[in-house]
């Protein structure tokens, strides 16, 4: 999932992982929205996903998701981070 974050322009060498983190809950509702049909998801979508949980939004950060993924699609992200998931192995048998 942090593969997705850095893709996405998340993550930073600078950034702590607290912050990869608490940024999860963002991106996840933006995925959750464009699952449910949402090309480019808005703040309204992200914050009304996440209110739905119970989960206090930051409008700031929600922004910043947007503003991040303005111009990606979901899809390629998941496309290019795919291969990074490989690298950390896994799998049992």
């Amino acid at each position: 999932a942090q593969a997705i974050l850095a893709q996405a322009g998340f993550l930073t060498h600078a950034d702590s992982p607290s912050v990869g983190a608490m940024g999860m809950k963002y991106l996840g509702a933006y995925l959750m929205a464009v699952l449910g049909g949402k090309e480019q998801p808005t703040a309204e979508n992200v914050k009304e996903i996440l209110e739905a949980g119970g989960i206090e939004c930051d409008d700031e950060l929600v922004n910043l998701v947007i503003e991040r993924m303005d111009g990606k699609t979901a899809h390629e992200l998941i496309s290019t981070g795919f291969g990074k998931f490989a690298a950390c192995g896994g799998g049992g048998g």
